[in-house]
């Protein structure tokens, strides 16, 4: 197998098979009939030159002697990738606590192993799910146990679905495999930044749970994880509340796979001596412009181009006062979602179905928060720290869940007009006016003012007057790393005990999230077999 990287076709490519083929013969100075199989696997838009969009693709071929083409020097030799899962014998069975994707794809290599896994999930599944997000959406009534953050398929569910990642892992093939295979778009296979979108991925995590069901595991909702005992160091039991009852399930192996806006189980393990610290994350607030704004921004006279799609963009600054002011789970054409998951708090994220043709286009804006940001010593300190902004937030909306809103221009010139301009925000269930000083500390706001200018530099109108600043934006990554061994990836205050994920610090998005719950499958497989 070799692999043909960096491609370049125009937007009108049709990529069928007999057009791979053309192309490929070509640029390898050999005869269409000695390419075997042709198969695309990486493409993206290149718009650095707005006079020359076009794609830039990589296809991997079967060639008729393949070691003379690899001397040309023109393609590269690639292998291909397997991914074997060792199989247990009946034993005791491992609890998941979180069905989001890294408990999901630990549950499912487990499932697959034999392992016949137990997966507590405190929200509900999926249909139910959706019910209580539109309900609070619509009516400001909020479920705080089943929400944007807890439930079937975690906070990703109620998001763009993007699949694309900073790690690279050989596991990754095998969770795009996984996605596609249980109805993702093909296109995840190949596309540079993948996506799904809400309204697919809902559908997906639930042939997800069904697998892993077939296979011998079961999934429970409802049933939030509540502490677990111990024999000295070693795990024994977990335990749980259902239906308002306290059940206990014997067991050695636990994966902590919570995500990181269960701040109850930092509470727990504060409580049980186990090792935590403070670790840095970001706060801020969501940007939100007119998709075709950014569409014209980032394509030029070429905007309009079918083959284009929504445009998406990242940015990152760094500023005269020391911070950076980044962007982070760009949603083209899609929606600012309430995603609160306590009482009294505002929280907001990004959301966008496949087709990404909503009006809008937005992003968050974060600066950087240090363990040096926040007073006291306690390893639950960010926790406190997010969870002050998320209230502030709320007393600025005016309480029910109304977000504060305030147009970019007026934030940048110290003013507040009550009035929007050419964009109307996508928040429900309301938006409020109110400056993002009285429920962001001062740095945060400084380092707003400032990158938002640095940013409209880079991306014409990115700075726009009319553009609004929707928060807060608190929970892109966990505040807290519950430490654990590097090798064995248990806890390292209990034996058997696995922080996996976002939550226990150790991931960033849907993918990575999913291989550190491979990986930590992988070392329960393991442990369950005797080989540590």
């Amino acid at each position: 197998m070799i692999r043909i990287n960096d491609v370049g076709v125009p937007l009108d490519f049709s990529f069928r098979e007999d057009d791979l083929r053309k192309i490929c013969a070509e640029k390898l100075g050999i005869r269409e009939k000695n390419i075997l199989s042709v198969r695309l696997v990486k493409k993206s838009v290149d718009a650095r030159r707005k006079s020359d969009i076009h794609f830039t693709i990589s296809v991997e071929l079967e060639v008729i002697n393949e070691k003379n083409v690899l001397k040309t020097g023109k393609a590269v030799g690639v292998q291909e990738y397997s991914y074997n899962i060792k199989n247990v014998t009946e034993t005791e069975r491992p609890i998941i606590v979180g069905f989001g994707p890294s408990g999901m794809f630990c549950g499912l290599v487990l499932a697959m192993a034999g392992a016949k896994p137990i997966i507590l999930e405190r929200g509900g599944d999926i249909d139910r799910r959706v019910k209580s997000v539109e309900k609070f959406r619509r009516t400001g009534t909020l479920d705080t146990e089943c929400n944007v953050q807890f439930g079937e398929g975690g906070a990703g569910t109620f998001s763009d679905g993007k699949l694309n990642t900073g790690i690279k892992d050989f596991r990754i093939r095998w969770i795009l495999e996984k996605f596609a295979e249980h109805g993702a778009p093909e296109n995840i296979l190949y596309l540079a930044k993948p996506h799904i979108g809400t309204d697919k991925l809902r559908e997906v995590v639930k042939k997800i749970r069904e697998e892993i069901i077939s296979l011998g595991g079961e999934v429970l909702f409802n049933s939030r994880f509540c502490g677990f005992d111990t024999d000295g160091d070693c795990i024994k039991s977990a335990k749980y509340t259902r239906g308002g009852v306290v059940r206990e399930i014997e067991t050695e192996n636990i994966v902590l796979a919570t995500g990181h806006s269960a701040r109850d189980v930092f509470e727990i393990l504060r409580d049980k001596k186990a090792f935590l610290t403070r670790k840095p994350f970001s706060v801020g607030v969501r940007i939100e412009h007119l998709r075709e704004d950014i569409n014209r921004a980032m394509y030029g006279s070429l905007y309009r181009h079918p083959a284009l799609g929504s445009a998406d963009y990242k940015l990152a600054v760094h500023l005269p006062n020391g911070r950076s002011l980044y962007t982070f789970c760009m949603c083209p054409g899609g929606y600012v979602i309430a995603s609160a998951s306590e009482k009294n708090g505002v929280v907001v994220n990004g959301m966008s179905c496949y087709k990404r043709n909503a009006e809008n286009s937005n992003s968050a804006l974060l600066v950087n928060v240090n363990p040096q940001d926040f007073h006291g010593d306690d390893p639950l300190a960010g926790v406190y720290f997010q969870r002050d902004i998320e209230q502030r937030a709320f007393l600025a909306g005016g309480g029910n869940y109304v977000a504060p809103v305030i147009k970019t221009g007026d934030f940048l010139s110290g003013g507040l007009t009550e009035n929007f301009g050419r964009v109307r925000p996508s928040y429900t269930p309301d938006t409020a006016f109110a400056r993002p000083e009285k429920y962001l500390p001062e740095f945060v706001c400084e380092t707003l003012k400032l990158g938002i200018v640095s940013m409209g530099k880079k991306i014409k109108g990115f700075d726009d007057p009319d553009s609004l600043l929707t928060g807060a934006e608190t929970r892109s990554s966990s505040p807290v790393r519950i430490e654990r061994d590097s090798v064995s990836m248990q806890s390292v205050s209990f034996r058997g005990l696995y922080p996996c994920g976002e939550g226990a610090g150790y991931a960033g998005g849907i993918v990575s999230a999913g291989v550190d719950g491979m990986r930590v499958a992988e070392k329960i497989i393991d442990r369950l077999r005797g080989e540590v």
